[in-house]
């Protein structure tokens, strides 16, 4: 099968298994939404933190080595599978041994023994982690289709089951390890390959020195990304955490979703033309200013439509997430533009500058997180948007210059998009007032169509390259 073929069966998977899996956990959280509190599901935000950096541990920059090595063995695959499962093992020690210190920082008596069951993850995601390491390297992202869909409609059921039945909290942590465990224990029969008693030095020497800078750059950006967690269930309460974590996680269903699945696809393919700089950086254009066409115009109706489309979704008991979200919102349309531009350096072998930008910006978002504490918690959304532009900054700049695409370059041929987004937002806000007497769904069902339409037309009209892109990419599915 040729590239392109890989690369467009590989989109068209993904996003089967990015949007069916994300359709389904959205469904499941509105339903958990009405039968949970706000509290309870700040209870697992304020452990977001412990697991991120977990994770980013044992499974962060070896795999990635893995991704952008042209040829691997059975030394490669075994090597980095012991290390992983040794290392998740010695982490959830240590988390088990914190867990009073978590419990105690936070005021929750009840983390104690919620981090230590929920820790498990560990353990169990280190079993399939080569797994899904080998079929993303070889585009196989049907496969990884069929294996995770069905893990999360078990979990899924199980976690609606016990939050029915008044389990609460337990429901969301049960129903996780639940979906952590089918899905690894499906990756470990689906795939051809097992790991053998091998574990060679120089395999690990090799690739940890790739990996450990984008090990340490994932841990700083886990802490960073979620130390507004830390700070608001440290200073707040745990409601507060849980309408953070909410209006986070629904600003991320479409970016997050979008983003992700092309990126499952785009790190894998671009490391295989990562020497043809011409088609390389084409590449990458075409496909930034295909994600935000697409995303800015969700993002932008769906913080315009925050109200009616919260209540609906949500019930009235979630009303204070609106003000968040809106302002979450902003930070959403630059979400692709910093990962698209941090792709550039892993693809090209920078994980030394990769790691020292990452300090450079973590410095920065410390300085503006404690600027910001002493305003309140209003002030602490605003700042996290002040940093994400003042970041956008230093990764376009560096990954322009691998690419020869300047910082400028990359902002004259997105801009066209957030004035059609610009365009958009008028109409729908003055249709939306019009329309403030009738009820959520009529509100959400006119502004959304009224925004898409006048948005489409626009971009039309101006001849925007992007809308020829998507359309040939339907054509060749």
């Amino acid at each position: 099968m040729s590239l392109r073929k890989q690369a467009v069966s590989g989109m068209i998977w993904t996003f089967l298994q990015q949007f069916g899996s994300q359709l389904i956990s959205f469904a499941v959280s509105m339903v958990l939404a009405r039968l949970l509190l706000p509290e309870e599901f700040g209870l697992i935000g304020m452990l977001t933190i412990f697991m991120g950096i977990g994770s980013a541990l044992f499974n962060g920059g070896l795999t990635s080595s893995l991704i952008r090595t042209q040829e691997c063995t059975q030394e490669d695959y075994s090597t980095v599978f012991y290390f992983n499962f040794a290392g998740s093992i010695l982490i959830y020690g240590i988390l088990f041994i914190v867990a009073p210190w978590i419990a105690n920082f936070y005021h929750q008596p009840t983390l104690t023994s919620i981090t230590r069951v929920y820790g498990l993850t560990f353990i169990l995601s280190a079993f399939g982690t080569v797994q899904n390491t080998i079929l993303t390297r070889e585009l196989k992202f049907k496969k990884l289709a069929i294996i995770s869909l069905p893990a999360l409609v078990i979990s899924s059921v199980i976690g609606i089951l016990m939050a029915y039945l008044n389990y609460g909290v337990w429901s969301l942590i049960v129903s996780g390890l639940v979906n952590v465990f089918f899905v690894s224990s499906f990756l470990w029969f689906s795939t051809e390959w097992y790991p053998k008693f091998i574990f060679s030095k120089d395999k690990f020497i090799q690739h940890f020195h790739y990996g450990y800078k984008l090990t340490i750059s994932g841990i700083l950006d886990t802490i960073f990304t979620n130390i507004y967690q830390i700070v608001i269930g440290r200073f707040y309460s745990p409601a507060l955490v849980g309408y953070y974590t909410r209006a986070n996680t629904l600003m991320m269903l479409p970016v997050g979703n979008i983003s992700g699945a092309l990126n499952k696809v785009i790190f894998p393919l671009f490391s295989k033309v990562q020497d043809d700089l011409p088609r390389f950086r084409n590449s990458y254009k075409q496909i930034m200013q295909m994600v935000l066409f697409i995303i800015t115009p969700i993002i932008v109706l769906m913080g315009l439509l925050a109200k009616p489309l919260i209540v609906l979704l949500f019930t009235d008991k979630w009303l204070p997430v609106v003000p968040i979200f809106k302002i979450i919102c902003f930070t959403g349309i630059l979400y692709p533009i910093h990962l698209y531009n941090l792709i550039v350096l892993e693809v090209k072998g920078r994980s030394d500058l990769f790691l020292k930008l990452e300090i450079l910006k973590k410095i920065l978002l410390g300085i503006i997180l404690v600027i910001s504490f002493f305003y309140g918690f209003y002030a602490l959304l605003w700042g996290q948007l002040i940093f994400s532009i003042l970041a956008l900054f230093i990764n376009t700049h560096y990954a322009g210059k691998m690419l020869k695409y300047s910082m400028w370059q990359q902002m004259r041929d997105i801009l066209p998009i957030f004035f059609f987004a610009l365009i958009m937002a008028v109409i729908t806000f003055i249709l939306d007032r019009l329309l403030a007497s009738q009820i959520d769904i009529i509100r959400l069902i006119l502004g959304s169509l009224s925004g898409s339409i006048s948005y489409l037309l626009v971009a039309y009209l101006f001849k925007f390259e992007s809308i020829q892109d998507i359309k040939n990419l339907i054509l060749k599915i």
